[in-house]
């Protein structure tokens, strides 16, 4: 089924600044959800813990299975690993996620504010950083794998406010999916890195879609660019900014999935996700220069979230921004 809903783009014709490191293994598998990094020397540990020759699916009798997962424990090896590995992700956020200035441009009829809900949220795997510190601490459910990387994620994005749910595009699809209406019901925000876990980047996956028809909320969208950051030589190019940079995130229009559409018509609006991905994604990269200025003044964030600015809704025009 992921077959036909897979739509190319076009790659940028330039990257910024790359690391070529031995951090960009382990932020990789960092950026499973949301993620981040903080400083070379303990990256540079992590990775070598991350990347010792332990199983992510060792042999475990059949009764030795976690009903809440669905897959057999984690050795205590691999329970270090992650606790080591989930602490200095939080402890990069912690540290380089204060000194960034944010600000927010949204589309016409799009969310109003970071706490509003409930949406079916997707972003593209390469911002999760700067996600994870602006959209904190407010409830938000977001889809996560059963595996090692995901769990180490898991518990890493807890730590944040966000609440893992567990299933992904290829394992425990229709189990996260179910998990994930049942918290929409209840009244909270979920979001998918809908090119995840593993790509390929920049293209949707119907998750998002299939969860809006039968929950009968919204879709929504947004891209998160950077000014300063390293680009991680990873397979979503994921982005560290760099201390004290400037953010912007440009919010897409709501895209409702009526419940009576049938397969061919899913495609479709698997589609308009894409586009609508595309297009906040151009914008922001267009604009995030422009951070700081009377258009797109610095976002405000409180303890409870932040209301996205009245000016930020108006059209704002932009060379190669693809609206």
């Amino acid at each position: 089924m992921t077959n036909h809903f897979h739509h190319r783009v076009t790659e940028p014709q330039s990257e910024p600044q790359i690391i070529n490191s031995r951090t960009c293994h382990f932020l990789s598998s960092v950026s499973l959800c949301l993620c981040g990094e903080f400083s070379y020397p303990a990256l540079s540990f992590a990775h070598s813990l991350y990347n010792n020759p332990v199983s992510a699916t060792p042999s475990f009798a059949p009764e030795e299975v976690d009903p809440a997962s669905g897959r057999p424990p984690f050795t205590r090896w691999q329970d270090l690993l992650l606790t080591l590995i989930s602490w200095a992700t939080t402890i990069a956020v912690r540290l380089i996620g204060p000194t960034m200035k944010f600000a927010v441009s949204c589309e016409e009829n799009s969310p109003t504010s970071l706490e509003e809900r409930p949406f079916v949220y997707s972003f593209w795997h390469q911002c999760t950083f700067a996600a994870t510190y602006l959209w904190r601490d407010l409830d938000i459910r977001v889809m996560s794998s059963t595996s090692f990387d995901g769990e180490f994620t898991a518990r890493m994005i807890r730590r944040f406010g966000f609440v893992p749910i567990r299933g992904s595009s290829s394992r425990g699809a229709v189990r996260g999916l179910l998990g994930m209406r049942k918290e929409i019901e209840a009244g909270y925000t979920v979001a998918f890195t809908i090119d995840g876990p593993r790509g390929p980047r920049f293209i949707t996956k119907p998750g998002p879609v299939l969860l809006a028809r039968s929950s009968k909320v919204p879709m929504a969208v947004f891209h998160i660019a950077i000014d300063r950051k390293w680009t991680l030589n990873t397979w979503d190019r994921l982005l560290v900014p760099k201390p004290f940079s400037r953010a912007l995130m440009r919010v897409g229009s709501l895209i409702p999935v009526p419940e009576d559409i049938g397969s061919a018509d899913l495609e479709h609006y698997n589609a308009l996700l894409q586009s609508s991905l595309d297009r906040v994604k151009a914008f922001a990269e267009a604009n995030v220069e422009r951070v700081g200025s009377d258009q797109f003044p610095f976002f405000e964030r409180h303890k409870s979230g932040g209301t996205f600015p009245s000016s930020s809704h108006t059209s704002v025009p932009a060379n190669n921004s693809g609206t």
